[in-house]
């Protein structure tokens, strides 16, 4: 069953603009960029990943699997002199 509710639209206040204050421009915005990661996907990546469960792991895979070719990859550290 449904609760009714005990507030009635006559019980709250009506605030005018000036009575809520100066509103303070980027307050939260480093609260939202922590807990908030949105990317914009290109239709063609979204039908074939379309939901964060497949992502991650897709994402995760392809991260480890740079991570293995740079290696294999990477020049070494001192430099060979050139033959004559």
């Amino acid at each position: 069953m449904k609760k009714t509710s005990t507030a009635k639209a006559e019980d709250i206040p009506v605030l005018k603009r000036e009575q809520l204050g100066k509103g303070v421009r980027g307050k939260y915005f480093r609260q939202y960029a922590q807990g908030s990661n949105v990317v914009v996907l290109r239709p063609e990546i979204f039908k074939a990943l379309p939901t964060s469960e497949v992502v991650n792991p897709a994402l995760g895979s392809l991260l480890a699997v740079t991570r293995e070719t740079i290696r294999l990859t990477s020049r070494s550290s001192g430099r060979t002199k050139a033959r004559r």
